[in-house]
């Protein structure tokens, strides 16, 4: 694969693809810009170099249909104050009014295209479409990790229609932190997983177990690993159909000779009200009309002892529902003993990232990737159709 910097892109036409796929408002007022500052080296650089960039991107799931509250104007906006330069703002992603502006363009003007998902031949990966994008440029910059997991025009089909195709530096920092972690890591190895269900990691935890040292397991997954092994768990989140996967996990986990760590105690209520009554139980203990939000102390001191001797730690989703003030101790307090180790760390997934930001803590995170279904995959062993594109570009 190729990168930018290993380019000439001077007086070029670069068409460069990122994932501003950032929350907004009920008022479309962006509520957390860091995947537009985390494309900010790739643009600077491309605008050093003195080219014309064309920026495209999705924002939300308006299905093949133009949806006025999910255009990317608010994004315009953003950039250019964060740039300091006027972002030229196109109506569409293609058709004539698009050829007519980028024709116009000078070096170091910047143009950011409507939104891509406003065509439905975008998510079909249509090779008409993709064409008519690559169509704009003469090199291609893919820069877009959270998007990477999809087989897209933008991102798949493109590759075949332009002459140069790269990655962009934040691509190039996701993969090389990543093989830093999973390649050949340094040991002991710890992942630690968490997030509600077991069904949308197990094939992580598969993958997982069979390369890290210890493997910590809370959040509401962890009540089906619980239950898997006898224990009543109330009214936590349980996947009846995965219990024997569960078992699956450990099983291998033990043919591995890898430690796995689960909760010994949990933060419980009756229900997520915010008046709820709380309590703090063994998880033998465990009221049968109750639910576990939350890890305890005794987890929280058992988990941090686990990651005390770590020099490499991979940590995707929360320890419990965090959002909520009163569940959310398990979570930061792990956040700052994974800031505190003495490791590279490496956190993945949109909740985990939230996590560490409110724990005030993403300043001590070796890395923080912006690519949660990305990132997940990787995780499960599976390779990206758009790093695979670029491979074969």
């Amino acid at each position: 694969m190729k990168y930018i910097d290993q380019l000439d892109l001077k007086g070029k036409r670069v068409l460069c693809r990122f994932d501003f796929n950032v929350p907004l408002d009920e008022n479309s007022h962006i509520v957390d810009d860091t995947r537009i500052r985390a494309a900010l080296p790739t643009i600077n650089y491309a605008l050093d170099e003195g080219a014309r960039i064309i920026v495209i991107s999705h924002l939300g799931r308006p299905k093949g249909k133009v949806v006025n509250r999910m255009s990317l104007a608010p994004v315009a906006r953003r950039l250019s104050r964060l740039l300091g330069k006027e972002v030229i703002m196109a109506g569409d992603c293609i058709g004539d009014e698009v050829k007519r502006i980028v024709e116009s363009m000078r070096p170091g003007c910047l143009v950011l295209l409507e939104n891509l998902r406003f065509h439905p031949e975008e998510e079909k990966n249509n090779d008409e479409f993709a064409k008519e994008l690559a169509g704009l440029a003469d090199v291609y910059i893919d820069d877009a990790f959270g998007n990477a997991h999809r087989s897209h025009a933008s991102n798949v089909a493109i590759t075949k229609y332009v002459k140069e195709c790269a990655a962009g530096f934040l691509m190039k920092n996701e993969l090389n932190y990543f093989n830093r972690a999973m390649g050949e890591p340094a040991r002991p190895l710890v992942a630690i997983i968490g997030g509600s269900k077991v069904s949308g990691k197990l094939e992580a935890m598969v993958n997982l177990v069979k390369k890290v040292d210890k493997m910590i397991i809370g959040g509401g997954m962890a009540f089906t690993f619980l239950k898997a092994l006898g224990y009543e768990v109330g009214r936590s989140i349980v996947e009846e159909d995965l219990l024997p996967r569960a078992m699956e996990v450990m099983s291998i986990a033990r043919e591995q000779k890898v430690r796995i760590y689960l909760p010994v105690d949990c933060v419980i209520a009756e229900s997520m009200e915010d008046k709820a009554e709380t309590k703090i139980v063994p998880v033998q203990e465990i009221n049968p009309n109750w639910m576990g939000l939350d890890i305890g102390p005794a987890t929280i001191t058992l988990f941090s002892e686990a990651l005390g001797n770590a020099k490499t730690i991979v940590w995707n989703g929360p320890m419990g529902v965090f959002e909520k003030d009163a569940y959310s101790r398990g979570t930061f307090a792990l956040a700052h003993s994974v800031a505190n180790s003495y490791a590279l760390t490496i956190v993945g997934g949109g909740d985990t990232d939230v996590a560490i930001h409110r724990a005030k803590e993403s300043d001590n995170i070796s890395y923080i990737s912006t690519g949660g279904g990305a990132f997940l995959e990787l995780l499960e062993g599976k390779r990206l159709p758009a790093v695979e594109a670029l491979n074969n570009c």
